[in-house]
């Protein structure tokens, strides 16, 4: 069971820090190769993109935390510090999703009558795409990427609670 727990919490820390890397390989190819986009130009992308690689850095270091704990104390339990610094950093990803939108808002003043519709679109995508992550990290699962939890959510047809929102939860009841 723990040498399980322990590959799929390396799975999930390498699949998010991995995807920081790939994200920002893909960005810049993007801006190379369809400079008409105008990617690197919108205040909409670099905020979006922003905010997707923060939560993905957040997701590393949790899931990373996890995994070494498990290593070196044999409980994946993530120890609270950990805990309060993503509930600090909750408030600072809503600030970002509201400053992303107000972004859209200024590259469309910006940029009218001449949008760049395609790159407008793939920063709607990496917008829309970083407000699922965020859901997916403090709210409720999203990602259901093995048979078990595949299996889980057809039996019970509802999401699970996120691992770092049962934490929040954890730490609130600590308190009382």
């Amino acid at each position: 069971m723990r040498a399980k727990l322990e590959k799929r919490l390396s799975y999930l820390y390498t699949g998010e820090s991995s995807a920081i890397v790939m994200f920002l390989l893909i960005s810049y190819l993007y801006n190379i190769t369809y400079p008409g986009l105008r990617l690197y130009s919108l205040y909409s992308f670099w905020v979006s993109f922003f905010l997707l690689e923060f939560l993905l850095l957040q997701g590393t270091v949790y899931w990373y935390t996890k995994r070494k704990r498990l290593k070196r104390e044999n409980t994946s339990r993530t120890p609270v510090h950990v805990i309060r610094k993503l509930k600090s950093l909750k408030k600072i990803n809503i600030g970002l999703i509201i400053v992303s939108l107000a972004m859209f808002v200024i590259d469309f003043f910006k940029w009218y009558p001449s949008l760049p519709l395609g790159g407008l679109a793939i920063a709607g995508f990496i917008y829309v795409f970083a407000v699922l992550e965020y859901i997916n990290y403090f709210y409720v699962q999203l990602s259901y990427d093995n048979i078990s939890d595949i299996k889980n959510l057809l039996k019970s047809k509802r999401l699970k609670q996120s691992s770092i929102s049962k934490d929040f939860r954890r730490i609130s009841q600590m308190k009382k």
